[in-house]
């Protein structure tokens, strides 16, 4: 039954273009436009970065941080249609609907960091040593956990309407917060806040990959600490849905 219905969750995630198109090609699309014609350096890095390079594992970052959120929308869709009822009456185990939400919501943000990944090559992105990219990438898999229990618990909080402004709003938020666009300064008040919320690290994560150290303690206890705490509430928001007349 698990693997059945993950089957068919994968299948009906890739018929869904409108996921597609906010998770995957929106991501891919700033990419190529702001990058295509920036070809200088970033100023005030410890070392001499090409823009599209630093672009490249910023985007990838907030690419599959779109794509683990975005998952509440498909959750959103499905309680409004009455499918989450249905599914209740099967014989599918909880943990086993929550287990499949994160696989997609995992797959979505793997094919976001492949795409832009696959953009910033075309663009004559070079990552050396290799294993720069394959530390930033597991880290980054790491760092989007929190975002996914969070896509899990609005998608059971919110209405379908509500969600495509709820997921703008949230990606812009903790984009801006965690230093997606342009790095956040060393100290000050917002660096203080950048280090408490999990896209901090996420972007931290993706930086890796332009010779970033890997994180620290904090960073660990960080994202350890939202996933558990989302975790938790997204599994009170189902348990709560599941009280629904």
């Amino acid at each position: 039954m698990n693997a059945t219905y993950t089957k068919y969750e994968l299948l009906r995630l890739i018929r869904n273009k409108r996921a597609f198109i906010f998770s995957l090609i929106f991501p891919l699309a700033l990419y190529l436009v702001i990058a295509g014609p920036n070809k200088g350096t970033i100023p005030n890095l410890a070392v001499k970065i090409d823009f599209r390079t630093f672009y490249m594992v910023s985007m990838a970052g907030y690419g599959a941080m779109i794509a683990a959120l975005s998952a509440g929308a498909r959750i959103a869709v499905e309680r409004s249609t009455g499918w989450n009822r249905q599914l209740r009456l099967t014989p599918l185990p909880v943990a086993g609907y929550f287990r499949t939400k994160v696989t997609t919501s995992y797959a979505m943000a793997l094919v976001s960091i492949a795409l832009l990944f696959a953009a910033g090559l075309m663009y004559g992105v070079r990552i050396s040593p290799f294993s720069r990219w394959i530390e930033m990438t597991g880290l980054m898999i790491v760092g989007i956990l929190p975002f996914v229990a969070m896509g899990v618990l609005v998608g059971h909080l919110l209405t379908s309407d509500s969600m495509g402004p709820a997921i703008g709003g949230g990606s812009a938020f903790f984009g801006f917060l965690g230093g997606v666009w342009y790095p956040l300064p060393d100290h000050g008040a917002l660096h203080i806040i950048g280090e408490c919320i999990p896209s901090f690290w996420l972007t931290r994560a993706s930086y890796v990959g332009i010779g970033a150290p890997s994180w620290e303690l904090k960073g660990w206890l960080v994202i350890g600490a939202w996933s558990v705490a989302m975790a938790a509430l997204a599994g009170w928001a189902y348990r709560r849905d599941t009280k629904r007349v």
